[in-house]
């Protein structure tokens, strides 16, 4: 058995692994258009700090480990440009050769990612403009991040946007972030991003919110934003407005896609097409609460994901069990977490849901070093049904939120949440959870 799997990352050599584990017999050939396997695209931010002291220490594994302790064809500089599912061939170009291919396949995952949003913008092709998406971008802005650039600008308040803003901060530069939207992370509802907000003004990042950026000026390198309500000086951009599918190549194809752009695809991680599958940041994930499928790109659904289509390849039966919508945040002192529906998300769904809150600590309030916390849940009337929590504070979100996050993936009410047996020492928790201090108030 043939297969080619386009994309040399997260999603694309989990599948890869799952077939070399389980079929000795099989032809793998990886096709990735950049020159590096396998690395943690999370991590990125925090290289340009010097937290992670290089990149190198973001890749799980190198290409030499896959082809030569595990037998893989991976392929790098090879940028495929067409998936053919009737005739079962890929096209593309060796970008180290320039010469062109064509690969047959007996069974293709496509798993080539999400590429960055950049709006048209004059002047966006200026030196000191960046991405942050790959371990070439961020060598270029830690090659770009030299001692004549004092002020940096991000374009968006989203994760990467505010991850990139705290790095910065942290080695010495000036540092502001443009929004469109009226405020920060609008993927939080607005009481969490308030918070976010006051945590940015604390640590003296300017915030512009409600300005839409319209071009950039500068002779060779870019000297000024420029938006509906000002311009503004700086020696270096990250724009970090969002990603979308790279799905152009099935374009003009049988392939389904998504409103998003990325791949439809069922539970088995398979496409409408006949041995062409599709997984992570190209693909859909099918959102538990929602009861449809959703596009919410994250390093974790593109393993799984990825994963689970190796298996299904190989002929086996494994199926995806859908996300519920959890993420966490780092910023500055604060941890910021997620998991299911926000108040807009529940309202966009015409659920008549209840909103409650607390706040309070981490742990008994009793204990000395109080760590603040806030949590909001929403619930659905009636059924009681929880639907999401939203957490923010120093310590301590990430277990409310993974123990929400359980709750949510096996339908649980506020009530059952409540009644959790939950684990208890004054120095990290109060006789009664955060959690089910929550729920109790609802």
């Amino acid at each position: 058995m043939k297969y080619v799997i386009v994309g040399g990352d997260a999603a694309g050599m989990s599948a890869a692994m799952q077939i070399v584990r389980n079929d000795e017999e099989a032809e793998i050939i990886t096709l990735e258009r950049g020159g590096i396997y396998s690395y943690a695209q999370c991590g990125l931010p925090y290289a340009l700090s010097g937290k992670i002291e290089s990149t190198e220490h973001l890749i799980a594994r190198d290409i030499e480990t896959f082809r030569e302790k595990y037998g893989i064809d991976a392929r790098v500089y090879h940028d495929v440009e067409k998936v053919d599912p009737e005739e079962k061939i890929v096209y593309g170009t060796d970008h180290e050769s320039g010469e062109h291919f064509s690969i047959s396949y007996d069974r293709c995952l496509i798993a080539t990612g999400a590429n960055p949003i950049t709006p048209p913008w004059e002047g966006r092709d200026l030196k000191g403009i960046h991405h942050l998406k790959t371990i070439p971008d961020a060598q270029n802005i830690l090659h770009d991040l030299d001692e004549s650039v004092k002020d940096v600008t991000i374009i968006g308040g989203g994760y990467i946007g505010l991850e990139v803003a705290e790095n910065m901060k942290q080695i010495g530069k000036q540092v502001r972030i443009i929004d469109m939207a009226d405020r920060l992370a609008p993927m939080f509802d607005e009481e969490v991003s308030e918070a976010i907000l006051k945590e940015a003004e604390r640590n003296d990042v300017t915030c512009l919110l409600n300005e839409k950026v319209t071009h950039f000026s500068g002779s060779e390198r870019v000297k000024s934003v420029h938006t509906d309500k000002g311009r503004y000086e700086t020696d270096l951009v990250v724009i970090a407005t969002g990603v979308k599918p790279n799905t152009d190549i099935i374009k003009d194809t049988e392939v389904q896609l998504h409103e998003s752009g990325a791949i439809r695809i069922n539970a088995y991680m398979e496409t409408n097409s006949k041995d062409l599958y599709a997984a992570g940041d190209c693909a859909t994930q099918f959102h538990r609460l929602k009861q449809k499928d959703d596009f919410i790109p994250l390093g974790t659904h593109a393993n799984k994901q990825g994963r689970i289509a190796g298996v299904n390849m190989i002929g086996y039966a494994s199926t995806f069990k859908g996300i519920v919508g959890t993420a966490i945040l780092k910023f500055f002192d604060l941890t910021i977490g997620k998991t299911g529906l926000t108040t807009h998300e529940a309202m966009s769904l015409n659920i008549d849901y209840g909103y409650s809150s607390f706040k309070g600590e981490a742990n008994a309030g009793y204990y000395p070093g109080k760590d603040p916390l806030t949590l909001h849940m929403t619930y659905e009337k009636g059924s009681d049904r929880l639907l999401g929590i939203q957490a923010v504070g120093r310590d301590g979100v990430d277990k409310r939120i993974d123990v929400a996050a359980t709750a949510l993936f096996h339908n649980m009410t506020a009530n059952e949440l409540e009644n959790l047996d939950l684990s208890y020492a004054p120095p990290y928790n109060a006789v009664w959870d955060p959690l089910q201090q929550a729920a109790r108030r609802r």
